[in-house]
């Protein structure tokens, strides 16, 4: 956006206020202010990996870090897509709106969300968000 002329020059630094020039992988991976946020999602769903360097490696490896079943991949597909949409609208909300969730916050924000996103999916997901909160895969299935 600077490059285009969209923003100053001076605002091409990363939100959150850590000095690092804001890039996807950024943003996405290596903020301190969001990066956490993988680790609390993965500690939420009971699956452990690392975190790869790039954008997309990160990706490939959350999805497949649950088993080799469909559903557990259209699920992580589903929940990493949830945690992008989440830190994006929270850096927003900084850039905009300065609000700035903590990282449990952000976690229950995904919880939330993924929930929402599954009962706009399915009418008939008959599971309460308690439930949800507390066992993601048990309430798809596939746990």
């Amino acid at each position: 956006m600077v490059t285009r002329g969209i923003i100053p020059h001076d605002m091409r630094f990363c939100v959150t206020g850590f000095g690092a020039i804001e890039s996807a992988h950024h943003v996405f991976l290596s903020c301190p202010s969001f990066a956490s946020l993988w680790s609390h999602v993965r500690l939420w769903i009971g699956v452990e990996s690392a975190d790869p360097e790039h954008l997309r490696d990160h990706f490939v490896q959350f999805v497949h870090s649950s088993g080799g079943t469909r559903s557990c991949h259209s699920f992580m597909q589903l929940l990493w897509l949830c945690c992008v949409w989440v830190i994006w609208t929270e850096r927003n909300n900084i850039l905009f709106k300065n609000m700035e969730s903590t990282a449990h916050q952000l976690l229950e924000k995904v919880k939330l969300h993924s929930f929402w996103w599954l009962k706009a999916y399915n009418a008939t997901f008959g599971v309460s968000f308690h439930m949800w909160w507390s066992s993601p895969f048990v309430c798809l299935g596939i746990g």
